[in-house]
């Protein structure tokens, strides 16, 4: 039976990423591999990591967005202060543009709320992950699974989850799922699943989840999950 690989939440860790693959012995033409979102912000390399996953994706792998993708598109497609500041000084976004070879100073925007100026940050390489990440999907439904960055709504049809829910809901997706698939998902490092602090394997929820974000940007550990025998793979 073809194997299933599923990874969330790399946050730039580049070397992490490729040591846990070769880790799991992934094998592009016998495995089916899902990269659930948030390859960017926070860690060291984001940029090494989209180039990564676009490589992966001519290879076969299905690609999913994460809030972190959307965010970084939402400061480049506002360019308001409140968008720029919100990804680059709260999110990781600074250390996202400093991978792309941009200096710190040059990433600050200049001015305040109406009058702000986002910096013009010439790259082809940005242009082209920017225009990769608009791309990408946002939930993957099968017979058994479904397969998404944060979670979803189970009071609602799947098809009518909007963008929000599926790359930021935590709690009350966490609690109140009841579906009959089960749900694959990243978002909410391990720990907060667990409810145990440096627990980063991967969670078996009750209710049909399963949590896969080890926290590998925050000290944890970058998870794989294997399908259908539920094996488990980390690189610390």
């Amino acid at each position: 039976m073809t194997r299933t690989l599923i990874i969330s939440d790399i946050h730039g860790e580049f070397k992490k990423f490729q040591d846990l693959l070769t880790l799991a012995e992934y094998t592009p033409n016998e495995d089916r591999l899902f990269l659930l979102g948030d390859y960017i912000d926070r860690g060291p390399d984001s940029s090494s990591v989209l180039d990564f996953v676009m490589e992966l994706q001519q290879n076969g792998a299905i690609v999913l967005t994460g809030n972190h993708e959307h965010l970084m598109e939402k400061a480049f497609t506002e360019q308001t202060e409140k968008a720029w500041k919100h990804w680059t000084q709260l999110c990781g976004g600074k250390e996202t543009l400093q991978s792309y070879g941009f200096s710190e100073e040059k990433i600050q925007g200049t001015g305040e709320k109406e009058n702000f100026t986002a910096p013009q940050l010439l790259s082809a390489k940005l242009d082209e992950h920017l225009a990769f990440i608009k791309t990408l999907h946002t939930y993957i439904e099968e017979e058994n699974y479904i397969f998404v960055h944060a979670g979803v709504d189970s009071q609602l049809p799947l098809n009518e989850n909007d963008l929000d829910t599926l790359i930021w809901i935590r709690d009350e997706f966490h609690n109140g799922y009841n579906g009959e698939k089960t749900v694959v998902f990243g978002h909410t490092p391990t720990p907060n699943l667990h409810q145990m602090e440096h627990n980063y394997n991967v969670y078996f929820g009750e209710n049909n989840l399963i949590g896969i974000d080890g926290g590998a940007v925050y000290g944890g550990q970058l998870n794989c999950l294997e399908l259908p025998n539920k094996n488990t793979y980390f690189i610390k």
